[in-house]
């Protein structure tokens, strides 16, 4: 069995800090969901995860982007970048960053259900032949410049309820600790497809993770959905395995 062999504590000075774990759901209506997964090189594998998680054969990178009409805080598009991983016998993917167009967004997201956000444009554009995300960010190293380019061609019909969304593996900091927090959101499709993925831009650096080194994308997959954002549930010490890390909320 292959073991995250990455420091455990190698995120947690910019991993976002929760005063509490104690959030209610949130339901988000009439998202348009874009998942993209590419391999990425095999060379720093292991060494990008801790050693309560375990690497993919072969390895990979997961973007979810969400294109929200409606929240508590407006409109919102969210960008995440993932590696994907087991947690036991799991998946699941590793949020190494993220980026939201909702400044109101971003600080909710990271105090309820962890996620490390900045702050960036987010372009989203749904056409009969494509589906297109382009993020762009803007400070003292990547100065309106864009990190992101990534969609899918020639879309085809699925039933809904097809597409495969894993939990996510948050890097926090938290009354416990530094910990992983398990953030599983649900994703009730209405209308899914499968086309062709599209990569045409990234800037590791700017997602928190400079090893990341997409070489072959493998998928993509749109749809329309109702997200429910979690009650958080579980934690996970970083430098144990599942079985004996993991901690009930």
């Amino acid at each position: 069995m292959l073991i995250g062999t990455g420091d455990p504590e190698e995120r947690a000075d910019r991993a976002p800090t929760m005063d509490s774990l104690d959030t209610d759901s949130l339901t988000l209506p009439d998202v348009s969901v874009l998942q993209v997964i590419s391999e990425i090189g095999s060379a720093a594998m292991c060494e990008m995860l801790p050693p309560a998680l375990h690497p993919t054969l072969p390895p990979a990178v997961s973007w979810l982007v969400y294109d929200c009409k409606k929240t508590p805080w407006g409109p919102m598009r969210l960008a995440q970048t993932r590696i994907e991983c087991r947690s036991g016998t799991r998946p699941r993917g590793l949020l190494s960053h993220a980026i939201c167009n909702n400044q109101q967004a971003a600080v909710a997201l990271e105090q309820r259900w962890g996620y490390s956000v900045g702050v960036g444009e987010i372009d989203f554009r749904r056409s009969y032949h494509e589906v297109h995300c382009r993020v762009e960010v803007q400070n003292e190293i990547f100065e309106d410049e864009t990190v992101l380019q990534i969609g899918m061609r020639n879309p085809q019909p699925l039933e809904a309820g097809s597409i495969q969304f894993v939990a996510g593996m948050h890097p926090v900091n938290t009354p416990k600790g530094y910990r992983l927090l398990q953030c599983d959101p649900t994703h009730a499709e209405t209308e899914s497809q499968y086309g062709s993925p599209i990569v045409e831009e990234f800037e590791p650096d700017a997602w928190g993770d400079a090893r990341i080194d997409p070489v072959y994308p493998v998928s993509a997959a749109f749809c329309k959905a109702e997200i429910t954002l979690p009650k958080l549930r579980f934690l996970c010490r970083p430098g144990e395995m599942a079985f004996s890390g993991t901690e009930r909320i």
